[in-house]
């Protein structure tokens, strides 16, 4: 069974801190008490709209346990891989127009 408990409060606010940093407006689902269930919506420097969630366990790699982020954008009908809070949100500043 897939769990999330590597979607902690501390990973969220990292990942907060990360898309502000970013320069990115978003806003997140307030279901940190349900991390199956939790989604970050980001908008880049295009105006497109990215939905974040967590990684399940099965998709973390042992050898990079701060992985824990999956971006997809509908418009460009696009998946990142399981990255970091600072690399999903750099990856969907940078994504060209």
């Amino acid at each position: 069974m897939a769990t999330f408990a590597h979607a902690t409060p501390q990973r969220c606010a990292d990942l907060g801190r990360a898309l502000t940093a970013a320069g990115l407006a978003w806003s997140d689902n307030g279901r940190q008490d349900a991390p199956q269930y939790l989604t970050y919506t980001v908008t880049d420097p295009h105006g497109r709209t990215w939905r974040i969630s967590p990684a399940t366990n099965f998709q973390i790699s042992p050898s990079s346990p701060g992985q824990i982020w999956a971006a997809t954008c509908g418009a460009l009908m696009t998946t990142t891989p399981v990255l970091s809070a600072r690399a999903v949100a750099q990856r969907i500043k940078d994504v060209p127009a």
